[in-house]
């Protein structure tokens, strides 16, 4: 499992890691989804805000897909996080739910800072405009 990008976990994963170290630990390792029945509410959050995506899945499916990567080590199991689909060893696709921004920010690999930059235009467009309004203020620029 060196190479594996997908962990697959228990009930309840992440519970009592209030700090995104945890999540910095699996993104170093190399884990790009967790797929467990629940998550700890505030590892989760890290998660989606640090670009590992949390997928819960029915602990029964889960248990599945754990005894099915341990009975076949090397076997594949896939997410497709646009189609919001996890595609099992068998080649049967799960569905899992996700809040569409958080998909959005994961698939175009947005933090908040790069969320604001999506606005970079319009804050631009409002600074010239602020500052031909406002012209007692120093140019900030020449400072």
């Amino acid at each position: 499992y060196t190479q594996a990008q997908v962990l697959v976990a228990g009930p309840n994963f992440g519970c009592g890691s209030t700090r995104e170290g945890a999540v910095y630990a699996l993104l170093d390792f190399g884990i790009r989804v967790v797929i467990a029945p629940s998550f700890g509410d505030i590892f989760e959050a890290n998660c989606l805000q640090n670009g590992l995506l949390p997928v819960r899945l029915p602990e029964a499916l889960v248990q599945a897909l754990s005894n099915e990567a341990s009975a076949r080590p090397g076997s594949v199991l896939s997410v497709d996080l646009p189609q919001q689909t996890v595609i099992a060893t068998d080649g049967v696709a799960h569905p899992f739910s996700i809040d569409a921004e958080r998909k959005r920010r994961l698939i175009k690999g947005l933090d908040d800072i790069g969320i604001t930059l999506e606005f970079e235009p319009q804050i631009e467009a409002f600074e010239r405009q602020y500052k031909s309004r406002i012209r007692w203020l120093p140019n900030m620029e020449k400072l």
